[in-house]
This record gives C-alpha cells, structure tokens and sequence, in this order.
C-alpha cells in the first residue's frame, strides 16, 4: 500500500470513519441479480476491490481476500414508511456513521426497493484508503452506460473531466521533492513550532516550497463557532434540490468567475444564514474549508490510489453582502491556484503515511484544526446515464471528514444540474436539511444579483432578504 494510501487507512476514528459514502437514485425498480452481474463484471475488474487492508508494523498492505463472497457487499435494503427522501437520508446517515468491517475488503452496495413511489436507490461506501474521491466517481461511473442496455462501459464519454485540472497534473513531477521534506517536517515532531532554526534550513533546501510549506504550518486555527466542537459517533447527511448548471454558469460569466466560485460562495451563505438563525454571531468571520486538488494526469483518472492534495479555502460567511461574498472565494481561489500548496499537503500525507501512528495523529489534530469543514466539487457526465438498465435519476457522495473536522459539504454536478449534499456531526449539525434547503434561496440572490448587474450597490442581510424570499 502506498504511503498516503496508508495514511488514510490510519485516520480511521470512532467519530470519522474514513468511508467516501454515494448515493445513487433511480427512477425505476433494480434487479438485484443484474446489478450483482455489473458489479462482477466491471466494479471486480479492479482487482483490489476483492482485496483487504492489512496493518503492518511498518505499514500497510493490501491481501487477497480468501473467503471473499459478494453477498455480503451487495445488499439489498427497505426503507420503513414511506420509504421518501427523508427516509432515505437517514438511512444513508445510518450507514455513514457505521465503520466498514477490516475483516473484509473495505466496501459496500445496498440497494434500496421501492424508493419514492417505486423507484430504487444505490448507496455505495468504500474506503478512502482504496482510492481518492474524482477516482472512485470514474470507478462508480464505469458501471453506467449511455443507454438502457447494458453495454461494456466504454461508451461513456470522457468529457465531464475538466480541462482545468491538467495545470495541476503536470506539476506531480514535483511531488518526491515535497515528499522528502514532507519527510523532514515529520521527523522533527513538527518542530518547526518551537524551533526557528528549522525554517532556516528549509528555506534554504527548498525555497518556494518551504515557503509553502511553513505557510500551511503557521495558519491559524479557525475561529470557534457552532460548526466546531465535540465530535459524536453519529453522522447526518441531506442532499438539496438541484440546480440548473445553465444558470450557475451564467452567474459566473456575469462576475468573471468560475462555476466552482460560485457554488462555494452559495454555501458559504447557506451556513451563514444557517448559523444566524442559530443564535451564533457570524459579523466579521471568516471560516476555511479544506479542498481537495486532482494532482493525478487526466489519462489516468480511472486508476486506484489517492493523487490529491489539500488548499485551504476561505469561507466570508462573516459578509452579508452576496456579491463579495463571491468576489473574496474568488479571490482566494485565485491565490491558492497560483501557489503549490496542493502538493506541499499531498508530501505531508505521503510522509505521515510511513510516521508513527503517534506523531500522524498529532499531525492530522494540527491540520484538522485550521479548518471548520471539507468541501469538494466533482463535474459529472452531463448526459443521463444507465446502470442494469435504470436510468440514472440524481446521484450525491460525501468525502469523509478528518480529525476534529465535523462538516463536509459536497456538490456534484450530473446532466445539466448541480448536486449540493451536506454530511455533518450530529452533535454539531442534528438538522443538515435546514443548511441544505437554504441552497437554493443563497443562489437565486446571486443570479438575481448577477442578472441586474448593480455590483456597487452594498446589500445589507435585510435587503438581501428582501430580494428573494428566504427559506422557510
């Protein structure tokens, strides 16, 4: 197993099971025997996935599985009542806060009958050790096909990986270098907070990445709110009403940012608004998401293993003006594309990997408290999609959470519409869906925004209410 590999078996805890948790809705009932025949045929062509993950004393390794029965990783399930989209929820809450078993290869299927109204759902849950989130999406979609009619999987179009990514792929040839001081950081106990001496020699070793490096080390943690605390065992998740990707990316053209801007300064008002009704003051606060970057070459998408490193992002839910809100993402976006921070994380993780468990896990609490939340964003195909001969209806996944971190925040997007899932503790977010539903009110200020062009008017929160409706 390789070293980060590794170091994402061991972050394993009671409170964050490291589980990458999908869930997949169908508009017509599945054949558990024909999604059994998909998941032989194409999921079991990686032939990892009939393997488990073996602790070491040095590390890590991955074991053919001996008494491997698939029975037991494709499951069927039934939701109680009337089995609607608050039922699935929690049911798929109930799985994220359940650790896979080490005695097995470290996944799991269960699929849902007679989901609202006669459909079907699919939740998968598979082990970040296995793979990092854009591989697993490229796994789980080459068991789709672009027609009702099983195919071989080849058929569907590479198009949905985005162009943008190849920047960052092409600076992997770096990463050894990151890696070996990495390696340094880590050996030292993570002196470098007592001992100034050690940015000195860094500095000299590795100039624009020790820089990088000592950045990511001295960042503050984040301020306290009611998104960080105490940590339980019992994890919520709620998935939002789409929107439509048409409409995301007109916002963007009109404030000359990206999609992904965009979406994130939509959750960052979600939370801001979330966190107002709770009583928590919010003026002024800026809270950072830990993001995850592609470092991996696009050719090789498909391929096991995690090749992605970590940014920290601001969140300004502390602004109650939309449009700056967008423009300070924006601009912090911007920032973390032009530095190397991406890989400076993916030499740490590689590092901790072959660390003591000890000196890892006083790493991960250093690290984990600089951020309140995990967000990703992975463009999907945007054309619908078959799996065993049902169509593809919506689909969501959710990254696990690391450390002290309790709030991830997910958005996907799939066949002209954009996906947004929440995954929280339950001790520090027990109603996810009064975050969730806020999406779509957040956005529509920003697109009416947008539409009127009026960038130098400042909106106070009750102006801004006042333009579109808030949700109930």
């Amino acid at each position: 197993m390789s070293r980060v590999d590794t170091a994402w078996l061991r972050m394993e805890r009671p409170t964050n099971p490291m589980m990458i948790t999908g869930v997949l809705m169908f508009a017509e009932p599945m054949s558990l025997e024909r999604l059994k025949r998909v998941v032989k045929q194409r999921f079991l062509s990686y032939r990892r996935f009939r393997q488990k993950a073996v602790v070491m004393p040095a590390g890590a390794q991955w074991e053919n599985d001996l008494n491997f029965n698939l029975d037991w990783h494709v499951q069927h399930a039934a939701l109680p009542g009337r089995a609607d989209k608050r039922a699935l929820e929690r049911f798929v809450s109930q799985l994220a806060s359940s650790p896979l078993s080490h005695d097995r290869p470290l996944w799991q299927f269960h699929l849902v009958e007679r989901f609202d109204g006669g459909g079907s759902a699919l939740v998968a849950r598979i082990h970040h050790s296995y793979a990092d989130g854009i591989a697993l999406v490229q796994v789980l979609l080459s068991l789709t096909d672009t027609q009702p009619d099983e195919g071989d999987g080849s058929e569907l179009p590479r198009t949905w990986l985005k162009k943008e990514h190849a920047g960052v792929a092409r600076r992997v040839g770096a990463v050894d270098r990151y890696v070996q001081l990495g390696s340094k950081v880590v050996e030292k106990g993570l002196e470098m907070y007592r001992d100034p001496s050690l940015a000195a020699v860094l500095a000299k070793e590795g100039g624009e990445i020790a820089r990088e490096l000592l950045h990511a080390l001295s960042l503050s943690d984040d301020p306290p709110s009611m998104l960080r605390g105490r940590l339980g065992t019992s994890k919520r998740v709620a998935w939002a009403e789409p929107l439509d990707l048409e409409e995301v990316k007109a916002v963007g053209r009109a404030c000359d940012c990206t999609v992904n801007d965009v979406l994130m300064a939509t959750a960052a008002g979600a939370l801001r608004s979330y966190m107002i009704e709770r009583g928590d003051h919010v003026d002024g606060l800026t809270l950072r998401a830990t993001v995850p970057v592609n470092l991996r070459p696009l050719e090789h998408a498909r391929k096991l293993g995690n090749h992605f490193g970590l940014v920290f992002l601001d969140l300004p839910v502390g602004d109650d003006n939309p449009i700056r809100r967008l423009e300070r993402v924006a601009q912090c976006m911007e920032d973390l594309k032009r530095s190397r921070q991406a890989i400076v994380a993916y030499g740490l993780l590689a590092a901790l990997g072959m660390a003591p468990a000890s000196v890892q896990g006083l790493a991960l609490e250093l690290f984990s408290r600089k951020a309140t939340a995990v967000a990703t964003n992975v463009p999907g195909p945007q054309q619908p999609l078959y799996l065993a001969g049902c169509m593809l209806r919506e689909m969501m996944f959710w990254v696990p959470q690391t450390g002290s971190i309790g709030i991830g925040i997910s958005i996907l997007s799939y066949n002209g519409r954009v996906h947004f899932g929440l995954i929280s503790d339950g001790r520090l977010i027990p109603d996810p869906d009064a975050v969730i539903r806020r999406f779509g009110a957040e956005f529509d200020k920003l697109l009416y925004l947008a539409l009127m062009g009026n960038w130098d008017v400042r909106l106070d929160a009750d102006a801004a209410r006042a333009l579109i409706p808030a949700a109930d």
